[in-house]
């Protein structure tokens, strides 16, 4: 790293802090609805295998919000460390957009967590109830306000420059700029595919090791139910952002499709090596006319091309493979998500029967994919920004610090390596907590009564443990 200057390893070491960052929140948001959702059930039913499934996902709920606390945290420092000039320009916006977070979203999440995880026994079912409830509440709050200054920051509106600072002159504008409605749908939808995946994946693998009980169908139905429905409302919402982006940011979508001239009938590129320097894209393979019909529903629409934008357009090739990355992903857990619903459909009389073993693998396999398909689509948000840092108000570069490039890359090497051991941890510990976690029903092969019942609410059928042995 020694090679490296200043300003690029501070951007290095932002991007480190938050892609690290941005895989918890990803999970809390959503998975505070489910933990609802479990809730919810339990009490209406009083089956115990909805609040068996409730206590083994807050468990691994209390572990994703303090790792999300103090990756945020250290997130944070960084505005005054490397990028002073943020604060400085646009901080009477920023400044008060972080502290509605924390004020409203934050405080309120922290505090009803300790009645989530310690207080049930303490209080009424009812307030138990809506504790969860406030909890789910506030991390979807907590994103609309971070949402809204990330939307903020790519399309700016509702201010004025009054001496080289940014000053509000309508904050509604600036909360609901033209971005912000889109880029809120589509993060709280990948949020949900990111939670719908790891709860599934997560229950698949005890399945695989022959736990089979009516809590891990639960977990494993609700999870590929809730993929298979918001995957396609992702697709939606995805090419609506993308309008959104081609009509005010559109150097950031020319280098998404790879387009380098402005052309009327523009190809999709399925794939190519873009190269920066010979201004063209090597290897390409494209559907002709494509990229034109879904950008401008037009056979020959005209699009803009990173040529209307030299140097004021990002790094290409990032971009390009990042969006590509999202999209992939996507597609697989449209293909996943589909084929489960059709192993585990409510019309099969035994659906822990039908699930194959080589399925349960890939959900296995998918668990973490909803991570994969969120940092490639932060990474075309953040890095299709540059050289802004707020698009047409303040570049990357003049917020940046006079920090030695030394120190910078001493504190980076120090994050990564911390960040790489607490991901492992996180990873292992979770499925730890799948390995041990001690059931209230009966072993397999018992003919408990109550077990019984409590299995054909969820179409799960006791077979003897050496049969069950057979499909592990």
């Amino acid at each position: 790293m020694d090679g490296l200057d200043a300003f690029l390893l501070a951007r290095i070491q932002f991007a480190a802090n938050i892609t690290f960052h941005i895989l918890f929140p990803t999970i809390s948001i959503s998975l505070g609805w489910v933990l609802l959702y479990f809730k919810l059930r339990f009490v209406k039913s009083q089956d115990q295998f909805w609040m068996d499934a409730y206590q083994f996902w807050v468990k691994i709920f209390a572990l994703t919000f303090a790792l999300g606390v103090v990756s945020g945290i250290t997130m944070s420092f960084q505005f005054g460390t490397n990028w002073p000039g943020y604060m400085q320009k646009v901080g009477n916006i920023a400044g008060p957009l972080l502290a509605y977070e924390v004020l409203t979203a934050f405080f309120l999440e922290a505090t009803m967590l300790g009645v989530m995880l310690f207080a049930r026994e303490r209080v009424s079912e009812t307030m138990h109830t809506v504790a969860t409830l406030l909890v789910a509440g506030g991390t979807t709050l907590s994103a609309f306000w971070i949402l809204a200054l990330n939307s903020w920051m790519q399309t700016p509106a509702g201010f004025e420059m009054i001496n080289g600072q940014a000053h509000v002159t309508s904050w509604f504008e600036v909360i609901f700029n033209p971005s912000f409605p889109y880029r809120l749908v589509h993060m709280l939808l990948a949020s949900g595919l990111t939670v719908a995946f790891l709860v599934a994946g997560v229950s698949a693998y005890r399945w695989l090791r022959n736990d089979r009980g009516a809590e891990v169908m639960a977990g494993l139905k609700t999870g590929i139910y809730m993929a298979a429905m918001l995957i396609p409302l992702q697709i939606i919402a995805g090419d609506l952002h993308g309008l959104n982006t081609l009509e005010h940011q559109p150097a950031k979508l020319a280098a998404m499709e790879g387009i380098w001239k402005t052309e009327k009938g523009v190809p999709a590129v399925l794939f190519a090596l873009p190269d920066e320097k010979a201004k063209a894209n090597r290897y390409e393979i494209a559907i002709p006319k494509l990229a034109s019909l879904y950008l401008t529903h037009s056979m020959d629409g005209e699009v803009k091309g990173l040529d209307q934008f030299e140097g004021k357009h990002p790094p290409v090739a990032p971009v390009f493979w990042a969006f590509r990355i999202m999209v992939g992903v996507g597609l697989l857990m449209l293909a996943v998500s589909w084929a489960s619903v059709l192993q585990l459909a409510p019309w099969k009389k035994d659906p822990a029967r039908t699930l194959t073993v080589w399925h349960a693998r890939v959900l296995v396999a998918m668990t973490f994919a909803g991570w994969i398909a969120l940092v490639a689509g932060w990474y075309v948000t953040e890095i299709g920004r540059q050289p802004w840092l707020v698009t047409g108000v303040l570049t990357a570069a003049d917020a940046a610090s006079k920090v030695p490039a030394p120190r910078i890359a001493l504190t980076l090497s120090l994050y990564l390596a911390l960040y790489a051991v607490l991901l492992a941890s996180y990873v292992s510990v979770v499925f730890y907590l799948a390995r041990h976690k001690k059931h209230a029903d009966k072993p397999f092969g018992d003919d408990d009564n109550t077990a019984g019942d409590t299995e054909k609410e969820l179409n799960v059928v006791n077979y003897p443990e050496k049969e069950g042995a057979s499909h592990a």
